[in-house]
């Protein structure tokens, strides 16, 4: 439902931000104690909470909608007055399509983490991500550095749950099936990163626009390949329920055709407002009937913007909120469904697609290889990312430096061993000059004892 919307760029200025060697600028002292959750994994096809299994049990959140390019995550402000209406409808995930990689989010993220919830993040904003009219030239160095600075600017966090490579890039038309191979790339690059930078293995995977002929093509698509090519998980957004009911709704079907797709799977958008809302796919979500296969789903939307799916009002300024009627019975759908105990049926193991989807009328792709990644961008593996750009950089689509042929399968695997641990960055922003000399000091001075 959401997309974000292309921008483009007549060039993209050369930019700087790895590390240098001394001195290193004063930053901000990060808080002394962050906030705490478990931290949720992916294995088999399923969530898990340490060894509990794990529900998304969410909404979507950008207020303000893909038109007002802004970060609720990086505004205090905003985002507690929100979560404090979270904490009222008894979610435990909110999705947010858009945030400032350039941005703190300490604040923020650390008050949802004391309120319970996660986070899914997309990667990619209006200024940097895949154009599926012409995706070759928006897969390039500016875009993936932004891409990996996402990464590096929430990854620290314990709540933050998941990355999302893509949303809706592929839609009813059958040319944009073309930017498929970009968003797979994309995929294996962010899960390479995550290793090769020693992080946390935060799951990265794509949401799916709700688009009948090539939903499944999609879904076979990001789980096909080895190892490194494959998501951690798949999301699709679902509008067909309508009030309806399990069947009515054809996701019996949709739960049939996933049933051995061997990853977790979600829904990353669903409330259809045609026929009024009672959120009866929460029940649904959380009966035995759909729990083998998903692991849940994240309700469109928070805010009202003109399409109408909103269940609260923000008035002007973002100074206060009007729950909206629909506020009460989602709060009361989660209620009265609550997440299942046991493992809900999962499958303990992962397992790819058995091949990928054959080219056809309406999928386009031909081709098993993916991109290679490009050049430029394959030192951030090993140096990092650096500064991002933000919600006001030059942006990527026609930034240059794209990827000149196709990778061999396998090539995207993690190199090297880990580099550090999550996020710690105090310790390696420190400039370690005054400790050398003070090391130097004090051997001189040793030896020049002895030798008295």
């Amino acid at each position: 439902m959401r997309s974000i919307g292309l921008a483009s760029s007549a060039a993209l200025a050369v930019f700087a931000g790895l590390a240098q060697a001394s001195p290193t600028p004063t930053e901000q002292e990060p808080p002394s104690k962050r906030a705490s959750l478990p931290t949720v994994t992916a294995s088999g096809n399923a969530f898990w909470q340490g060894n509990t299994r794990f529900y998304i049990r969410g909404i979507d959140y950008q207020p303000g909608g893909s038109s007002d390019a802004s970060d609720p995550l990086a505004d205090p402000t905003i985002c507690q007055r929100d979560i404090a209406q979270f904490k009222l409808l008894g979610v435990n995930t909110v999705r947010v399509y858009i945030t400032d990689n350039s941005a703190n989010h300490d604040t923020c993220m650390n008050a949802l983490a004391d309120a319970g919830i996660y986070v899914i993040l997309d990667a990619n904003n209006p200024l940097y991500s895949i154009n599926r009219a012409d995706p070759g030239p928006s897969y390039n160095t500016a875009y993936l550095q932004s891409v990996f600075a996402t990464i590096d600017a929430f990854i620290k966090y314990d709540n933050t749950l998941a990355f999302f490579s893509g949303n809706e890039v592929i839609n009813d038309n059958a040319t944009s099936t073309l930017s498929a191979r970009y968003v797979k790339a994309t995929t294996r690059d962010m899960r390479q990163y995550i290793a090769d930078r020693g992080y946390r293995k935060v799951p990265v995977g794509y949401s799916a626009a709700d688009v009948a002929q090539n939903r499944m093509q999609m879904a076979q698509y990001m789980n096909c390949g080895t190892d490194d090519e494959r998501s951690d998980f798949f999301a699709f957004n679902d509008y067909s329920w309508c009030n309806t009911d399990f069947i009515t709704s054809g996701w019996d079907q949709k739960v049939k055709a996933f049933s051995d797709y061997g990853l977790p799977i979600f829904l990353s958008e669903y409330g259809c407002i045609k026929n009024g809302r009672n959120f009866g796919e929460v029940a649904a979500l959380m009966s035995p009937n759909m729990t083998s296969v998903y692991s849940g789903g994240l309700m469109y939307e928070y805010a009202m913007e003109d399409n109408g799916f909103g269940i609260v009002d923000i008035a002007s300024g973002n100074a206060a909120v009007k729950e909206l009627p629909e506020f009460d019975k989602y709060a009361s759908a989660l209620s009265a469904n609550p997440a299942p105990t046991g493992s809900g049926g999962a499958a303990s193991t992962t397992h790819a697609a058995t091949a990928c989807p054959t080219k056809d009328s309406n999928w386009l792709v031909d081709s098993t290889l993916l991109p290679a990644i490009p050049d430029g961008a394959k030192d951030f593996m090993s140096k990092g990312a650096g500064a991002g750009p933000g919600l006001k950089g030059p942006g990527s689509q026609n930034a240059g430096g794209t990827s000149t042929g196709d990778a061999a399968p396998g090539s995207g695997s993690a190199t090297g061993s880990p580099k550090k641990n999550v996020g710690v960055t105090m310790a390696q922003s420190i400039d370690r000059t005054p400790f050398v000399l003070t090391g130097m000091v004090m051997v001189l001075t040793l030896t020049g004892t002895l030798l008295l």
